[in-house]
């Protein structure tokens, strides 16, 4: 009987230790998520930023992008009182960091520096895309807009832009044209071109426009087609030769460099956009102080001078913030619909 007794006893204290346990393990799970929602609150928010933040760029160092994102986090880093730490992720024509960015927590500690090419033309040329441009990022604003350009290699006989099409039309794909990914606004800068003017050169891709300025500077490819910003010092430096600008206007950095329109080729008209975006879910107040510390780095004459030496401007008052920056994209996807169907369809789907 006390030996009943005893088990008993054992037993009764099993199931209690056995029912804290569980009590415990709620009570954890509890407290967990109300850290969790602490983390999102307005009174949270409101404490942000406590530490640096990443800004993840899609493509390697030197390339527009790069120069773009590393103009638009110096400033907001001091309006917002954290660093903005650069974190360079490169490959497949932005979409691997994109795709990062896209997987990111949206806590408002990773933001995302993209481009035209990573949220409107990489959806028609990944078909494995593992995010949607249109919902896996909440906008923050754009941070700088640049004229398309053309520039050739200084070897080539080819002065002007229709010297250019004229020797390039007939050799097909002998002419080697670099591109910094497919997706990637170089490559669709360079489809508009080609489009206008019937060429199907060779497309040799690159990591980034940094090393595809590189090998057009050493002659090993013809010519490419980005954002003026990747090319202004090389056309200053005749290192290369810059032939067309695709803007309504001449560039105060390259004045030389006619405009399309000036070229003969009116239709050649590309504003490449750079944008900053962070992950979806971010709350709305800390994409609000994200915006307003973008606002004042673009206020700021020296972020007008910066990008103007390279090519570049600054968004005007109305078409900065989120709301517009979401417009634009609504805008554009249509826009360049066709042109990047037919690309894709004649295009090597990437790995």
């Amino acid at each position: 009987m006390k030996f009943l007794l005893k088990s008993a006893k054992i037993y009764n204290w099993g199931a209690t230790v056995k029912k804290n346990t569980v009590l415990l393990s709620l009570l954890t799970a509890a407290m967990a998520a109300s850290l969790t929602i602490g983390e999102l609150s307005p009174g949270h928010a409101q404490s942000y930023p406590t530490r640096n933040i990443t800004m993840i760029v899609p493509f390697p160092a030197g390339g527009p992008s790069d120069i773009v994102a590393r103009i638009a986090a110096e400033g907001m880093s001091r309006h917002i009182g954290q660093n903005i730490i650069i974190e360079n992720v490169g490959g497949a024509g932005g979409t691997i960091g994109a795709t990062r960015a896209a997987e990111a927590k949206g806590d408002g500690y990773t933001i995302f520096a993209a481009s035209m090419g990573t949220i409107i033309a990489a959806p028609s040329f990944y078909p494995n895309l593992k995010y949607d441009s249109n919902k896996d990022f909440e906008p923050i604003g754009m941070s700088a807009n640049a004229p398309a350009a053309i520039s050739i290699k200084t070897a080539l006989p080819a002065k002007t832009m229709q010297e250019f099409v004229s020797w390039a039309k007939p050799k097909g794909a002998e002419v080697k044209q670099a591109h910094g990914g497919v997706g990637g606004t170089a490559h669709m800068a360079c489809l508009l071109f080609n489009k206008i003017f019937d060429l199907k050169p060779t497309q040799v891709a690159y990591r980034g426009m940094g090393p595809g300025m590189n090998d057009l500077m050493g002659g090993h490819v013809d010519y490419l087609c980005e954002q003026a910003v990747v090319m202004v010092s090389a056309i200053q430096g005749e290192k290369v030769r810059g032939i067309v600008v695709a803007g309504p206007e001449r560039l105060a950095a390259i004045p030389d460099v006619p405009t399309s329109k000036e070229a003969g080729a009116p239709d050649f008209q590309l504003n490449i956009w750079s944008a900053i975006y962070a992950p979806k879910g971010t709350p709305k107040e800390i994409i609000a102080k994200l915006a307003d510390a973008l606002d004042q780095t673009l206020d700021e004459p020296s972020t007008k001078q910066k990008l103007g030496n390279l090519g570049g401007t600054v968004p005007p008052k109305a078409e900065r913030g989120p709301d517009h920056l979401r417009k634009t994209v609504a805008s554009d996807i249509p826009r360049w619909a066709p042109i990047l169907k037919e690309a894709a369809a004649t295009t090597a789907a990437p790995n």
